[in-house]
């Protein structure tokens, strides 16, 4: 029994796996297929498959960044290691923003299926904008996730745990109801004449794939709730983007196969339709004479995104009070009640989430933004691993990553490819939200006296900001089909930005904190000591 103020270890190895694929399996699926298909076609499926490398190689990194730092919220604790306070300060607002805006995609999905029977969710002819109804519906939804997430780990793990095997139940089954009423593998040979490999990376991040890869570093999160942290994250981060993985691959070939080819003859792939667009699995099996599954896939929209949505509650508030433990929030959000539940960081993602309703309300705008945050958050995993490999050589590591020194740095090269593949629009959003957050913070270290402030660290982190112009510059020059001016063709500039990436790795290496200044970090961070100041 836990006493006042501490957390529960409760979580096993499969309440973690369960954690990180029902983070995983939600909304994705549900909209992901259709909207690869009509931006790639064919090529879709290997859309997905770059994805699921991209992400596996990521979670590899994570697998042996875990079970180092054994604490809920782990990865921002992480993103203080190696490279100043100021940078930690600022990838604490990046994971925060990635991690509190998922639940209300969720949210989002849920409203956009139920609309098909429910119509007064979403505005009329507005492709998905949320209605005044649908805004109190989503206000309430994501308040009802909040209030089960006041439940000990335990439960809040076995009710993600049965959703979960719901959620892995429909998708597989939708697949074998697809193929064994419609079978059409000519539609395999209908690829789009231009631009189909551009279309094939590009769908990887507006098509919701990376996003539905996403959650599998929920297990890590939950890290100071596990009971043995060092054997279950890697099983359970590795584990569901594998299984994901599959799923994913075999729903997109189903879609593929089983769409009528009368469909296709006017506009190809782009010009995929079905009535009531908002549900389109469920749409699809409508056409194909499968109206009784139809039904059952109405259900499941609301299943299945709404666990994601539950489970990244619980894992934004985790983050939140770990960025209250590192000063990047005020302590206030670290109260922990005698139920082991981090709650006024749970209030804090609610009243945040609420905010991201108003922007972006529809589902497929809130997706490309994600998708680019996250991954950014992503993105410092490869940088630290190698600086505590430098660090920490003789440490014992429950998972270890084979051929870091070349894994690593192509994991980063990835990251840095699907921020690209974002597009422009996206690239500019995120980085001007960051020159805001830096604005605040500096502004916040004026009414701080000086003799309280900790020194920011630019000279371990002036890398950042090259890094961040050049990534927008090339977006910025680069392929007009991402939103740039074309004066560079898309593969190009891939490889500008993986050069790109190398020389940014190599001067986040050089310019590190000394080695002996991430041992004693280490300490602090596991001690419960740690914390960054303004």
């Amino acid at each position: 029994m836990a006493s006042v103020g501490q957390l529960r270890r409760e979580g096993g190895k499969f309440g973690l796996l369960y954690a990180s694929l029902g983070a995983i399996v939600g909304s994705g699926w549900l909209f992901g297929p259709l909207h690869a298909a009509q931006t790639a076609g064919p090529l879709s499926l290997f859309s997905w498959l770059i994805g699921a490398l991209a992400i596996l190689l990521l979670a590899l990194v994570y697998a042996e960044l875990g079970p180092l730092i054994p604490r809920s919220g782990a990865i921002v604790h992480i993103s203080h290691l190696g490279n100043g306070s100021l940078l930690g300060w600022i990838w604490g607002w990046i994971l925060f923003f990635s991690y509190v805006t998922i639940a209300p995609v969720e949210v989002t999905a849920v409203l956009t299926y139920a609309n098909n029977y429910l119509p007064g969710f979403l505005e009329p002819g507005n492709q998905g904008l949320l209605s005044g109804r649908g805004f109190l519906a989503a206000v309430l939804l994501l308040g009802v996730f909040v209030a089960f997430n006041f439940l000990v780990i335990r439960w809040v793990l076995r009710i993600n745990s049965v959703a979960t095997w719901w959620k892995l139940l429909i998708p597989a089954a939708t697949v074998f109801v697809l193929l064994s009423l419609s079978w059409h593998p000519e539609n395999l040979r209908l690829v789009p004449s231009h631009g189909a490999l551009e279309g094939m990376f590009a769908a990887v991040a507006t098509s919701g794939i990376i996003f539905s890869f996403f959650g599998f570093r929920q297990a890590i999160d939950l890290a100071g709730e596990s009971k043995d942290p060092g054997r279950s994250l890697p099983i359970a981060v590795i584990g569901a983007v594998l299984i994901s993985a599959l799923l994913y691959e075999a729903l997109q070939f189903a879609f593929l196969v089983s769409v009528n080819p009368a469909d296709l003859s006017h506009g190809g792939w782009a010009g995929v339709d079905f009535p009531g667009l908002t549900g389109p699995f469920a749409a699809l099996a409508l056409a194909v004479g499968a109206g009784w599954w139809s039904t059952v896939l109405y259900i499941d929209a609301l299943v299945s995104p709404a666990g994601t949505g539950f489970i990244y509650v619980t894992s934004a508030a985790r983050v939140s009070m770990a960025a209250g433990e590192m000063g990047v929030f005020p302590r206030f959000f670290t109260s922990i009640n005698r139920f082991g539940v981090p709650w006024r960081a749970l209030l804090l993602v609610y009243f945040v989430g609420i905010l991201f309703f108003f922007p972006f309300p529809s589902w497929q705008k809130l997706v490309g933004y994600i998708s680019s945050v996250t991954v950014l958050s992503y993105a410092l995993g490869p940088i630290v691993l190698l600086q505590l490999r430098r660090a920490m050589p003789q440490t014992a590591r429950p998972f270890r990553l084979w051929a870091a020194p070349v894994l690593a740095p192509l994991a980063f090269i990835v990251s840095n490819w699907i921020i690209f593949w974002a597009g422009l629009e996206t690239l500019s959003f995120t980085f001007t939200a960051l020159a805001l957050l830096l604005g605040l913070y500096l502004l916040r270290r004026l009414f701080i006296p000086s003799e309280q402030r900790k020194p920011l660290g630019l000279r371990h982190m002036w890398w950042v900001f090259p890094y961040f112009g050049l990534l927008w510059l090339c977006s910025y020059l680069g392929p007009k089909a991402l939103g740039g001016l074309g004066y560079i063709s898309f593969f190009t500039d891939m490889g500008i930005v993986a050069l790109l990436s190398l020389t940014v790795l190599r001067a986040a290496m050089a310019f590190a904190v000394p080695d002996r200044e991430i041992l004693r970090y280490m300490a602090e961070i596991n001690e419960g000591k740690a914390a960054v100041g303004p």
